[in-house]
């Protein structure tokens, strides 16, 4: 029994000499447009001026949040500036922002199919099961396999790390709608795509931006682990810290990294749940809203009762 092995590690090698070999220009276009995605979107954050970042971050957080989180927000930036983390702190949003997008884009979709499809979700589960068991350092040895060193590999296995939790809030979402309120709109004549959009989709909103709530953390979380393969940004501070004992270094940069994971964990968590925080600019507009169509209700209802009592002596 000792002698007895199976090769299972060298046939992954071979399947992925495989795909290097025959889908090389498939990698070099994904390495193109990773690249570009990212580099963009890191030369804007950098070469705005902090102050009108700061800005813009306070007024997503009051926007979604509450004004204490618009203070805290820019006490919190200013507080990475002064620490000289700046920088790395963009580089990491921008690679979070891109990987975030992309996985969300994927998993929304394969969520609503799963959720549509017991075929389908008997087949995605062991998958995601497998994604989110594999220790995250093992992500990047096939992404630097077909990616080289950099950005790129570090936002493949962000993707690849962060997708599964938004396929299977996505699917919880859309199979905890009420069935009798599907069958409703089903006797209304309506077609599957309408009730998905008309009534599942809204239903299962704040399940689904939990989801992207944790999609968003995992993508942070494996942007500092990135820093391994050569990404920038405060993982790559980290990893330098680490290998030089650079204690100040590391405690900045881990700073700078629970600052951003602070921020974005309070702003996602509000996605689609305005009504919870009356603070908010959002909840208060909604509320505002809600204020005036109740008014209007209850003028028309008053000019009805009116119309009535005055035709009723003309009746009589």
């Amino acid at each position: 029994m000792e002698n007895i092995r199976i090769p299972i590690g060298e046939w992954v090698d071979v399947v992925f000499d495989w795909f290097k070999e025959n889908l090389d220009w498939l990698f070099d276009f994904f390495t193109f447009l990773f690249r570009f995605l990212i580099e963009s979107l890191t030369e804007v954050l950098v070469d705005l001026h902090p102050l009108v970042i700061m800005i813009l971050l306070a007024l997503i957080g009051w926007v979604l949040r509450s004004w204490q989180m618009a203070v805290g927000t820019l006490i919190a930036m200013f507080f990475v500036m002064t620490m000289d983390q700046w920088v790395a702190s963009m580089q990491t949003l921008a690679l979070i922002i891109i990987a975030a997008l992309i996985a969300i884009v994927i998993a929304i979709p394969v969520g609503i199919l799963a959720a549509r499809n017991d075929t389908v979700s008997a087949v995605v589960r062991p998958i995601l099961d497998f994604m989110q068991t594999m220790p995250a350092f093992v992500y990047l040895i096939p992404a630097v396999t077909f990616f080289s060193i950099g950005v790129v590999p570090g936002l493949v296995s962000t993707v690849i790390f962060a997708l599964p939790p938004g396929v299977r809030f996505t699917e919880l979402g859309i199979r905890g709608v009420d069935s009798e309120t599907v069958e409703a709109g089903q006797a209304f004549g309506a077609t599957p795509g309408q009730i998905l959009r008309g009534v599942q989709l809204p239903l299962a909103t704040p399940t689904i931006m939990a989801g992207i709530n944790q999609v968003i953390m995992l993508a942070l979380a494996m942007a500092v682990i990135a820093g391994f393969v050569g990404a920038d940004g405060l993982g790559k501070n980290v990893v330098e810290a680490v290998a030089t004992q650079n204690l100040p270094l590391g405690v900045e940069a881990g700073l700078g990294v629970v600052i951003i994971a602070v921020y974005l964990d309070r702003v996602t968590a509000a996605l689609g749940t305005a009504k919870d925080y009356p603070n908010s600019l959002l909840g208060k507009l909604k509320r505002r809203n809600s204020a005036q169509a109740e008014a209007r209700s209850k003028a028309e209802a008053d000019d009805a009762a009116k119309a009535a009592a005055l035709a009723h002596p003309a009746q009589g």
